[in-house]
């Protein structure tokens, strides 16, 4: 049987004009629109709310969504889906279901065997170098809405496996974008790769690179996090670091510092760029929405915070984490969160990755007297760069309507 080639479609498909009205019906705001170009500040009787400068939908995620509607429109009568979420949104996501895209991702959603007459929508976050493969393999057709700023670290990984380094990879090792860069390693013969969390398995790492340590135990910690075949005598070597996009910035850059420092003492400094390398590969769209609600926090006097968007999203829990080291922050995924003036239902800033596989409720722990009862208040809003505009207005409407309310004293 004579294979044809994927038919992918990388630069949208000629629709933008046609899906724009659907889209701005679906996740526009005039009240958002209204306080981005009336000074980030919407001021009502004694509430006054502060909108960081960068906040919300990202150009990333926009034209990743925007390409999506654009499938739906190009390819009315044909079976479309989404490998997996298409950005870290319940409502972008559930309004793509209900426009009948189905997620291959989905445990109990029915699907026909893929094949010529498949329309596959890569999401933002890219997929694995094997899943394409697959896809191409079965001759769908391909809608590929990969991040630019993604691509530009599986780049960096793939210079990294060709030059023989390992690819040390800040992020979260069940994310698609890491599983996805992390792929970019094995394309090439010894690539390898290790997938740290933190400061404190970045500070393991850096502790067997001066002086080695247990190797079974090493392993056993980094079972699921490195390539077949790791060996930590031999891959740790020389790493080249990168990272998922969207993790804290100030983190990635001390994984790098931490990373550094411990090849210069195991080498020496005249040996470092022979067994180290680093590239900033932090996503521009993170690092502005992270600067700018650290600019609203130095600049503002607030009562609290609010974070609107996904628990699954890693840059709105980062920006959470951010105001929390300040002021009392609540990350709420959407208006439905704000119970009452006394009650708000959120994810901890400090919550475990492993309950994000739980449902929503399981996830939220509820504030009561959150809300300042009488006088002023002053709150600093921020939004994921996978919430749309709708979500984040209705939650000031809602923070509008509680404290005009009558509220105890």
């Amino acid at each position: 049987m004579i294979l044809l080639p994927s038919v992918i479609f990388r630069k949208g498909l000629n629709l933008k004009e046609v899906v724009a009205t659907t889209l701005a019906d679906d996740y526009a705001s005039a009240v958002i629109d209204e306080m981005a170009s009336g000074g980030f500040r919407r001021a009502l009787g004694r509430l006054t709310v502060h909108l960081a400068k960068e906040f919300g939908f990202c150009y990333g995620v926009d034209r990743a969504v925007d390409y999506a509607y654009q499938t739906r429109t190009r390819f009315p009568d044909r079976a479309i889906y989404l490998t997996g979420e298409i950005i870290h949104n319940p409502h972008v996501n559930d309004k793509l279901r209900a426009a009948g895209i189905r997620f291959l991702s989905d445990p109990h959603e029915p699907r026909d065997p893929l094949g010529p007459d498949s329309v596959i929508i890569i999401p933002a976050f890219g997929v694995t170098v094997s899943e394409l493969a697959n896809y191409k393999q079965r001759e769908c057709t391909l809608v590929d809405t990969t991040c630019g700023s993604v691509l530009n670290v599986w780049k960096n990984v793939e210079r990294y496996a060709t030059d023989g380094f390992t690819a040390l990879i800040h992020g979260k090792v069940h994310h698609e974008e890491t599983q996805a860069t992390a792929s970019q390693a094995l394309r090439y013969p010894g690539g390898r790769f290790l997938v740290v969390l933190d400061l404190d398995q970045t500070q393991r790492v850096c502790d067997y690179i001066r002086s080695g340590g247990d190797r079974r135990a090493f392993l056993d910690e980094f079972a699921h996090a490195a390539s077949e075949g790791f060996d930590p005598n031999r891959d740790l070597e020389r790493i080249g670091l990168a990272n998922q996009t969207t993790m804290l910035m100030s983190e990635s850059l001390k994984v790098g510092e931490m990373c550094r420092q411990a090849m210069i003492d195991r080498y020496g400094e005249a040996e470092l760029n022979v067994h180290y390398r680093a590239f900033d590969t932090i996503c521009s769209a993170t690092q502005d929405r992270q600067d700018a609600v650290q600019s609203l926090l130095d600049r503002e006097q607030l009562n609290l915070a609010i974070v609107v968007g996904g628990y699954n999203s890693s840059n709105t829990r980062n920006l959470a984490r951010i105001c929390s080291a300040q002021l009392p922050t609540y990350h709420v995924a959407d208006v439905k969160s704000l119970r009452s003036p006394t009650e708000i239902h959120h994810r901890p800033v400090d919550a475990p990755l492993s309950n994000l596989a739980k449902p929503r409720s399981q996830q939220e722990i509820t504030a009561t007297d959150w809300l300042p009862a009488t006088g002023a208040v002053a709150v600093g809003l921020t939004a994921g760069a996978s919430t749309p505009n709708n979500v984040i207005g209705q939650v000031v409407q809602r923070l509008e309507q509680f404290a005009g309310e009558s509220l105890p004293k």
